[in-house]
């Protein structure tokens, strides 16, 4: 009969054994770190690797050991990998981030473009992050908000980038992507929609009502308990707002906010019709210029990994080892390249932590296309 006791006395014997060449192992990286230092050679050699994995799993005698040996050796080739990455970072040999650290941004006789018109959310976080008295300048489209910074229009642009209902904004990625701007701040706005009408309006005369497609999609609920009314999306609340104001129809009525009809000078049919409680939406504040205020505490990244097993778990185990908090991570399709997706990621730290060096480094190395998104 097998004596279970004696089973798991041999595994521990075993397993000493592993520790100790594991460590053996960190020992003989830990030289390879000192010469590549030395010769400025890069830590990740993806060919070297694949040679030794060949290898090693040449040596087995299963399928299952084949695939078990691969996962082992790719895990400890990693680790020596962040070991390297550690040394070279304690040697002051990470280089230095394209970032400039201020004190604090700038908010005095700055010019600041939103998307929208007059009582837009957008409108709300920019008074709310830069004062009511801020230079600001509405645009139709939040293309054309970066577009201002590039062209020398605007100092910095507001942009929604995540509803805590409706989730991210899939364009606003895109565009970070496109255009060589950086995020420097974030500004988060409860959202509070209301049924707003043109003065002298009842709830009996509306048939059609219009919004932005995601603000329809929060006030689903109320929306079900009218279902003779139309539903028209707009290209954001404010605009809605403004039609029904600009239209004088009795028939028509806005999802907006408090502030959007006090501009347009229509008045609240229904109070708060949203689904949820708690609804709010977070915006960013979006530069040209690669800065980060020194206390900075969340960061923003984006990469691509090749589409093979296990490379999206290599990236992220960067944080894992660095003992990074990530916050989110969101995927977006590669354009022009069937079933490859860029990932978003956020995660706490400053980019003067060693420990954010050692990640960025590793990531860097071994992703493609990395884009610091900003620091904030």
């Amino acid at each position: 009969m097998i004596d279970l006791a004696e089973l798991r006395k041999k595994i521990d014997e075993i397993d000493a054994k592993i520790v100790s060449l594991y460590e053996q192992r960190m020992e003989v990286s830990s030289k390879v770190a000192e010469y590549k230092i030395s010769t400025g050679k890069k830590v990740f050699d993806k060919e070297r690797e694949i040679a030794k994995l060949e290898s090693l799993t040449s040596q087995t005698h299963n399928d299952f050991n084949r695939h078990g040996v691969e996962e082992l050796f790719q895990q400890i080739m990693s680790m020596s990998r962040k070991l390297q990455y550690q040394q070279m970072t304690k040697q002051g040999v990470v280089g230095r981030l394209p970032f400039t650290q201020v004190d604090e941004i700038e908010k005095e006789n700055v010019r600041v473009v939103f998307q929208g018109v007059e009582g837009a959310y957008s409108q709300a976080a920019m008074k709310a992050y830069f004062g009511d008295h801020v230079n600001s300048l509405p645009v139709a489209k939040w293309r054309d908000a970066l577009e201002a910074i590039m062209d020398g229009i605007a100092d910095f642009a507001v942009l929604p980038i995540e509803n805590s209902t409706a989730g991210f904004v899939s364009e606003i990625y895109d565009l970070l992507m496109k255009y060589d701007h950086y995020i420097v701040g974030e500004q988060v706005i409860r959202v509070e929609h209301k049924l707003l009408g043109v003065p002298g309006a009842e709830l009996s005369d509306i048939r059609t009502v219009y919004s932005h497609e995601q603000a329809l999609m929060q006030c689903e609920d109320y929306l079900n308990g009218h279902r003779n009314w139309t539903q028209t999306a707009m290209v954001n609340t404010a605009a809605s707002a403004k039609k029904v104001a600009e239209d004088q129809d009795k028939s028509q009525a806005a999802i907006a906010s408090a502030v959007a009809g006090e501009s347009f000078g229509l008045q609240v049919l229904e109070e708060d019709i949203c689904s949820s409680d708690v609804n709010s939406t977070r915006f960013i504040i979006v530069s040209n210029q690669r800065m980060f205020c020194k206390d900075a505490k969340k960061i923003s990244i984006c990469f691509e990994v090749p589409h093979t097993s296990g490379s999206l778990y290599n990236i992220l185990s960067h944080f894992i080892y660095n003992n990074l908090n990530m916050n989110k991570i969101e995927s977006r399709p590669i354009p022009g390249r069937s079933w490859e997706y860029r990932f978003f990621v956020d995660f706490e730290g400053n980019l003067n932590d060693s420990a954010v060096k050692n990640a960025l480094r590793g990531i860097m190395e071994e992703a493609a296309n990395v884009k610091i998104l900003g620091n904030y």
